[in-house]
């Protein structure tokens, strides 16, 4: 089989010619015919079997896993992009999720932002916890964001504050959305320590969070139509929109329109 038949041959392969004996800390050695790194040199740097390599620039990826592409990904020295990429081709998932601590900048830029929306909006982090917001946001959540001493866990004051069930309107449907929403959001958060003390948390002091958790029902995160029962400024209705940046994926910026 001719391995630049199949992108997933054609990338490795490129990607090995183009990395150096120097840039892999290997010796050069008197006689390389070969350009880069020869498939050999690969498998060891990467802890592989050099006829796993062959499948691979092959096209041959149904058996591998998520942990041998990421070893393969570390000895090619691939960039984030790239190995989203390597992933994208072999038909999995990367496990390594792009985090907001690789890119500083991306809750600043946020947080400059926000005062410039006209409407209510707010960013969550990774945890559903509000880590920067505007007035206008602090006006409509006025038992949220508003409160000095509130927590700043959405999901603590949608379900261990008795405020938001007058807040929110259709309360049920929406706490049930919401737990759907997270469980599909967290995914491989799961089994993070600090993931698992929030749940636990909310299991133990809500019981209907505890009900709806254990439904297992899982839903993307969705725009819509919102309705609010507001104390001051009556009955309002939104439509939610959420948008996440992409070199940090894990905040939320969510606006109310």
């Amino acid at each position: 089989m001719d391995t630049a038949a199949t992108p997933l041959g054609a990338f490795l392969r490129a990607h090995r010619e183009r990395l150096t004996p120097q840039q892999a800390g290997l010796p050069a050695g008197l006689r390389r015919r070969a350009k880069g790194l020869r498939r050999e040199e690969v498998a060891q740097l990467a802890g592989i079997s050099a006829t796993w390599l062959t499948w691979l620039e092959q096209g041959r990826s149904e058996s591998v896993s998520a942990h041998t592409l990421g070893r393969l990904a570390a000895a090619l020295q691939l960039s984030g992009a790239e190995t989203d990429y390597l992933f994208d081709l072999a038909g999995l998932k990367n496990p390594q999720e792009k985090r907001a601590d690789a890119n500083p900048q991306a809750r600043e830029i946020l947080e400059k932002m926000l005062p410039r929306i006209d409407m209510p909006a707010y960013v969550l982090d990774r945890r559903w916890r509000a880590v920067a917001w505007n007035a206008a946001a602090e006006e409509l959540f006025c038992d949220w964001l508003g409160k000095p001493d509130a927590s700043r866990n959405q999901l603590d004051f949608i379900f261990l504050m008795p405020e938001s069930r007058g807040l929110i309107d259709n309360w049920p449907e929406r706490a049930r959305r919401v737990v759907a929403e997270l469980r599909a959001d967290l995914g491989q958060q799961l089994d993070d320590a600090e993931t698992a003390g929030m749940l636990e948390k909310l299991r133990r002091e809500s019981p209907e969070f505890d009900r709806l958790w254990q439904q297992q029902d899982v839903l993307e995160r969705e725009g819509g139509e919102r309705g609010f029962n507001h104390p001051r400024l009556g009955h309002l209705q939104k439509q939610q929109i959420t948008l996440r940046p992409a070199n940090a994926p894990e905040f939320k910026l969510v606006m109310l329109l």
